[in-house]
């Protein structure tokens, strides 16, 4: 039976979540809404849609969602070739894929930014296969993505492991049944993560790494 590491990448792996941000901020300036840097912080790692209903409500005028996360996703495009991975991501991921697991990207990201992500990451060779955001119907803090990461990888939650930076993602992991690591490169607080799920929280993939054989990802789990 398979064991599946399943990770987030937007403030996980790659340190994005305030790039986000600012291709959100202007978005939503464009568009002539004032919308705080850090509300959207703090939705960072919800889908487009999803984000654009958390920060704008439900009263919003929601025939311009599509023309918000279009904004958004040029003005992030911006940033492509230039994204940079977090301390030992690549590392953390080639370790585990020689500690046997099966290592699994859960995203919101798609198309070309999934892309552009896995360049920075440079670890192809490690990744197994990634659940994004064209693959559900329901992004996170719903289970689909990790529960499609799951699938993905053959492998039961009760064996698996997620690891990410947000709320969103705790609360994902455990609706999924899955063990939930946090790290803290993507802003969210430590309680915050412990809060929505977390049962270990380091600071970055790099700590992780350091601090593996102490971990859920151990290799003799």
């Amino acid at each position: 039976m398979g064991r599946a590491a399943v990770f987030d990448v937007d403030g996980t792996l790659v340190d994005t979540n305030h790039l986000h941000v600012t291709a959100w901020w202007e978005a939503f300036r464009q568009a002539g809404h004032r919308v705080p840097m850090h509300a959207i912080h703090r939705a960072v790692g919800l889908g487009a849609h999803d984000l654009v209903a958390h920060l704008l409500g439900d009263d919003r005028d929601t025939d311009e969602d599509d023309t918000l996360s279009a904004a958004h996703k040029t003005l992030y495009g911006t940033y492509f070739d230039r994204l940079p991975p977090l301390p030992d991501a690549g590392d953390l991921l080639r370790r585990l894929d020689r500690d046997g697991w099966s290592v699994v990207l859960a995203t919101s990201a798609g198309g070309p930014e999934l892309a552009a992500l896995r360049r920075a990451l440079d670890a192809d060779e490690a990744i197994r296969a990634t659940a994004s955001a064209d693959e559900v119907e329901a992004g996170k803090p719903a289970p689909e993505p990790v529960e499609r990461a799951l699938e993905l990888a053959g492998a039961p939650a009760e064996r698996s492991v997620f690891v990410g930076d947000t709320v969103w993602d705790m609360r994902a992991g455990s609706l999924a049944g899955v063990l939930c690591v946090g790290v803290l490169c993507g802003g969210i607080p430590r309680a915050d993560l412990e809060e929505a799920g977390a049962r270990a929280v380091y600071r970055d993939p790099g700590h992780l790494l350091a601090s593996l054989t102490d971990s859920p990802l151990a290799s003799g789990e």
